[in-house]
């Protein structure tokens, strides 16, 4: 990439801040577009992996405080980009006066040279000298499955995972060399991973290409990683999982990720949460429910009933007289967890129910209250307004 290019990039537009965001604001921005286009939730999609590098690009830029006031500057000076200028000796496109641009890439005087300001934006010193440093890179985000019994979702728990993520090729040390030997400072970059390319005034940096970048030249590559230097990581741990979590979310785990490369940050650790059904009780978010039985005397007439509760004794519940089939009572501090440590409800609904063997003295009740509410025809309203339509 070239300085003009570099220049005529809109970093804040790429990531659809505006110039004067906060710290905070450019790296929320970076998170969620990250997320979007990561490769991993888009695998096989080589425009939204494009996308990716170029977030990722904006972010580095924008994110680093020293790099982001030497790339506003220099924007500032040159408007939006080199593209009206043609270089040392050239005049401004469209434009009614000349000036040397050699001058202010090799000229003396006071003040800061503009030599050094794109120095410190293409990882130049003011002298030419390169000081390009392997950067740090975060790890990769992993992603993991787990199946929770209904009462481990509702209360939460610690789970063991087995994770298999990149990480440091264990047969060479990360080294990418075979056992034995050792790899050797890259001659073309001296080590430091980038080359400067110049461009008459203009100097940029890119990865090396001898090395691609890494800053060593592996002569006996090892045969396991075949000369990368990483390969994969089992290992096992320790996850909690919120109480009150629902079946099919993912949970952030942060930092259970891969690791990090030259320092870098871990990855995070996606969960996908799966819930076994239980055969009593059911979700409607931070309440539990429940379906209970009662009779017809009980919805008749009223009564306490006795309701299961998911975790210790039953409780008692008073159902009022004339109870119709199908209401709903609430149970208060009964169901699932909150994040703040409160609990929902316990939604209780009755069904009541008809029995399907008589004795001889339940017959004759039952008989006896048919002649009592002879007459009463509940469907004759019904049948109106059928009629009527």
């Amino acid at each position: 990439m070239s300085t003009k290019d570099y220049l005529e990039k809109d970093y804040y537009a790429v990531l659809g801040v505006p110039k004067t965001a906060s710290a905070e604001e450019i790296k929320k921005a970076y998170r969620k577009l990250a997320r979007q286009y990561h490769p991993d939730a888009n695998p096989g999609n080589k425009e939204t992996e494009e996308k990716f590098k170029e977030v990722s690009e904006a972010y580095d830029v924008l994110s680093d405080v020293k790099r982001r006031k030497e790339y506003d500057e220099a924007r500032t000076l040159f408007g939006s980009g080199l593209g009206g200028y043609a270089g040392a000796g050239g005049t401004r496109a469209g434009g009614g006066f000349n000036f040397d641009l050699g001058d202010l890439f090799g000229g003396s005087g006071s003040g800061e040279r503009i030599g050094d300001l794109f120095g410190g934006l293409f990882n130049r010193g003011g002298a030419g000298t390169r000081t390009t440093t392997a950067r740090p890179r975060r790890g990769q985000d992993v992603e993991s499955e787990v199946t929770l019994a209904f009462g481990e979702a509702v209360d939460g728990t610690t789970v063991s995972l087995r994770l298999t993520s990149s990480a440091a090729c264990t047969a060479c040390g990360g080294t990418g060399a075979k056992a034995g030997t050792t790899p050797r400072v890259c001659p073309t970059c001296e080590g430091t991973g980038a080359a400067s390319r110049n461009l008459g005034n203009f100097a940029f940096s890119e990865p090396c290409r001898d090395c691609r970048g890494r800053g060593l030249v592996v002569d006996d590559p090892c045969p396991v990683c075949e000369g990368s230097g990483r390969g994969k990581s089992t290992r096992t741990i320790q996850a909690r999982i919120p109480a009150g979590v629902g079946d099919g979310q993912r949970i952030r785990i942060k930092g259970k990720g891969a690791p990090g490369e030259n320092g870098g940050p871990a990855g995070d650790l996606y969960v996908l949460v799966h819930v076994k059904p239980h055969p009593v009780f059911g979700r409607s978010g931070e309440n539990l429910t429940v379906t209970v039985p009662v009779t017809f005397p009980e919805a008749a007439l009223g009564a306490e009933i006795k309701v299961p509760t998911l975790r210790g004794m039953p409780v008692t519940l008073r159902i009022p007289e004339g109870t119709p089939n199908g209401r709903t009572f609430r149970v208060r501090g009964r169901g699932a967890s909150r994040k703040d440590g409160t609990k929902g409800d316990l939604l209780v609904t009755v069904q009541v129910t008809v029995p399907q063997n008589l004795d001889d003295k339940a017959r004759a009740a039952l008989e006896e209250f048919r002649n009592a509410t002879e007459g009463q025809d509940l469907r004759e309203e019904l049948i109106k307004q059928a009629r009527s339509e």
